[in-house]
């Protein structure tokens, strides 16, 4: 198991980011489920088992703007090809400080395996645990090379009063160990994105992550 993407996020959460240089630095997955492409201002990170040299021979020969070859459309089919995976899309990247105490906003927990919020996190993430609120859900895991991952859902019907900000500050709180906990939102949804930056989720970069199967 490489631990190297570990080592970059920790830093990453920190505010410590890799030199913004125009480069390209690729490394390991850190284990079989996780692979993909992160981009930090000027640099890029490669994290695959495929050929380093391919890699790099790929991104030179991508008709991009050299800063963004690593998610420009063509690099990334060539590396789902290669791979032999699929992706979602491409997401703003963020993360956030634990905070102390408890959440404000009322949560049960569900625990039933079966439960369909459940069964589809732990297709993603490990250690997933799963509370409940009147309208809406959170759902809390270990993602990407061990980092904790935050998502919230919000009913249609309580949505615009500010359930889902609450429900981002409970990640902060519910995060076990304290530490970081990160969240991935589509540039596209607005509301979204601005929940999670309104409960003090600051961006860091873009990611896509390449699922197998």
């Amino acid at each position: 198991m490489s631990e190297a993407l570990a080592r970059i996020l920790a830093a990453a959460a920190r505010g410590e980011f890799p030199p913004p240089d125009g480069t390209t630095t690729v490394i390991p997955q850190p284990n079989p489920r996780d692979a993909g492409v992160l981009a930090f201002t000027a640099h890029s990170v490669v994290f695959t088992d495929e050929d380093p040299e391919w890699v790099r021979a790929t991104l030179a020969a991508t008709a991009s703007d050299p800063l963004a070859a690593s998610m420009n459309p063509s690099f990334l089919s060539a590396l789902m090809a290669r791979t032999g995976r699929s992706m979602n899309t491409i997401d703003l990247l963020t993360v956030a400080p634990a905070r102390a105490g408890r959440p404000s906003v009322p949560l049960r927990e569900i625990e039933d395996p079966a439960h369909p919020r459940v069964a589809r996190a732990l297709k993603f993430r490990d250690e997933v645990r799963v509370w409940a609120a009147d309208g809406g859900v959170l759902v809390l895991g270990r993602g990407v090379a061990g980092r904790w991952e935050a998502a919230i859902e919000v009913d249609l019907a309580a949505r615009g009063a500010g359930l889902g900000v609450e429900l981002a500050l409970a990640a902060r709180h519910l995060v076990p160990g304290g530490g970081h906990v990160w969240a991935q939102q589509s540039p596209g949804n607005a509301r979204s994105v601005r929940t999670f930056q309104q409960a003090g989720f600051r961006p860091v970069g873009s990611e896509a992550l390449l699922v197998a199967g």
